[in-house]
């Protein structure tokens, strides 16, 4: 297993520990902080609607089909454990460097 401040690669997936920040103007990136990749999410926090933004910034950012990201844990919180496929690994490294 490597792992990173922000995220672990197992033998079948990479768990990307995220910290939301739902409710901004603008869906972006915003650092790593506390061992989590802080992502502001401009959904509120309401009917899965930040969850299913989050997704959707997820599966763009890393070219990665939305099919193939799960959330983990963190459903309802805003500290959550995203799992993506290995074949994401150069991409979600070159978001959160190593």
């Amino acid at each position: 297993m490597i792992m990173n401040n922000c995220f672990r690669i197992d033998s079948d997936s990479i768990r990307l520990e995220i910290k939301a920040v739902p409710g901004a103007s603008k869906t972006e990136f915003a650092g790593v902080k506390d061992g989590r990749l802080r992502v502001r999410i401009a959904a509120a926090p309401e009917d899965g609607k930040a969850n299913a933004e989050l997704i959707n910034f997820l599966s763009k950012s890393f070219d990665c089909p939305k099919r193939d990201l799960r959330i983990l844990a963190g459903e309802k919180s805003r500290l959550k454990i995203i799992a993506l496929p290995l074949e994401c690994r150069a991409r979600v490294e070159g978001v959160v460097g190593e």
